[in-house]
């Protein structure tokens, strides 16, 4: 895994727009997703990670609860993929981690915090087109009919739905098609006995998902985390150390870029949380 720090604003740029180019379209478009954290010493654990104790054999029964106790309009369309991504969005624990396509994003969530200014940062780069391709051979086709590099909510929901209906259709054949479902998130596992990573777009059910420019990512294994899955997995990454002496500028230049809570956030909590570290003092302490 590669960890470079950043040592100047134009440093993080080129670090993180670093490979972008894409030869066939002659532009530049990166295929990274990326993660921004304002403790370069975290892991990347999931909130289901963190409840602690047997917390894999909770995860069906959150989420059932979820689903059992939330407004019935409160998924577009009534799926696994659309419930665990509403979750996800609204706090629940869960399996996903939150990701961005944009680096100026994820540096926001890098530098948003000024308690923590004093440590180092760091921003995730994970190749999604890389990870994709330690797919099982199933799913990989799907995506690759779809023309696309990530997947949507929907092409995972028809990814299933092509299954079933293959099943209910071939008869004796319905054995070697029911491992392809994925309907509960159990199901990822039967995909391939090795653990793998799937990169997907939430539905734009607010704002939020909108100005964050948000994915998600979801690992087959719910033991594994994110950071040692990719250590074994040869994925092209980076880790990317904002320096403590370094927040203080960039949190500036994202501001002055309008890369703040206000738009981050939409709406009045947005607004109030962008006010209150706008107006708060600098700790200069440990800072340069």
């Amino acid at each position: 895994m590669k960890e470079d720090i950043a040592r100047s604003w134009g440093d993080v740029m080129d670090l993180m727009f670093d490979n972008s180019w894409d030869e066939k379209i002659s532009r530049y478009r990166s295929f990274y997703a990326f993660r921004g954290v304002k403790d370069a010493t975290w892991r990347m654990e999931t909130s289901l990670m963190r409840l602690g104790g047997d917390y894999s054999s909770l995860e069906p029964h959150l989420l059932r609860n979820f689903q059992k106790y939330a407004h019935e309009n409160a998924v577009e369309r009534n799926s696994f993929w659309q419930w665990l991504t509403m979750g996800q969005h609204h706090g629940l624990p869960t399996r996903l981690l939150d990701w961005t396509f944009s680096p100026l994003v994820a540096l926001h969530f890098a530098t948003d915090d000024t308690e923590s200014m004093d440590v180092d940062g760091a921003v995730w780069m994970v190749h999604i087109r890389k990870t994709h391709e330690k797919l099982p051979p199933n799913l990989a086709e799907h995506l690759k009919a779809e023309g696309s590099y990530v997947f949507s909510t929907k092409m995972l929901e028809d990814f299933s739905q092509d299954s079933i209906e293959r099943e209910k259709g071939e008869g004796e054949i319905a054995n070697s098609f029911r491992q392809s479902t994925i309907c509960k998130v159990s199901d990822l596992r039967r995909l391939s006995n090795d653990p793998f990573a799937i990169f997907f777009e939430p539905p734009s059910v607010d704002g939020r998902v909108v100005n964050q420019y948000a994915l998600f990512s979801v690992l087959s294994d719910p033991e594994i985390a994110f950071d040692d899955w990719l250590r074994v997995s040869d994925v092209e990454c980076r880790k990317v150390v904002i320096p403590a002496s370094l927040k203080w500028e960039i949190r500036d230049k994202l501001d002055q870029s309008n890369i703040t809570e206000r738009v981050i956030y939409p709406g009045l909590d947005g607004l109030s949380r962008w006010l209150k570290r706008h107006y708060s003092p600098r700790q200069t302490e440990g800072c340069s």
